[in-house]
């Protein structure tokens, strides 16, 4: 049986203020933004390049929770220096990039923490396409 993780569920205290962040800053695509019935509202963005899109909203049980809660999800870049640059100019606040050696090397800001991996020591064939990894920290915090 094949499956596929295609959405992320994240509670949010902001939807407009979200999809701000998700679309403007990050520059995640915008799949859609509908208003159903009275008092639910449906959201759905999807970094370009990515099967899973994250999700928020209104008045559905799936969006509730403490927002900010979902943690340890990781956004996949090829070149974390070329990433943080673009960040940097689609005003994200975030730090300069911390090296610990043996190619494992972070950044931080109050939404995003990004590990990079030297891949040349990862084994497999997944881990060798993963080149660097962008994990919000509070996704949804917005």
């Amino acid at each position: 049986m094949q499956m596929r993780l295609e959405l992320i569920p994240l509670p949010v205290s902001d939807v407009d203020r979200s999809i701000a962040f998700y679309a403007d800053k990050l520059g995640f695509k915008k799949d859609f933004d509908v208003q159903p019935s009275e008092g639910v509202r449906v959201v759905q963005l999807t970094p370009e390049g990515s099967g899973c899109s994250v999700g928020f909203g209104t008045g559905l049980d799936v969006y509730a929770g403490e927002p900010g809660s979902v943690r340890g999800l990781h956004l996949v870049v090829e070149d974390i220096t070329e990433a943080r640059a673009e960040l940097v100019r689609r005003g994200v606040e975030i730090s300069e990039i911390r090296d610990f050696g043996g190619g494992v090397k972070e950044q931080t800001s109050p939404i995003l923490k990004a590990t990079h991996l030297n891949c040349s020591r990862c084994r497999g064939a997944r881990a060798r396409r993963t080149r660097s990894l962008l994990t919000p920290r509070r996704l949804g915090a917005g």
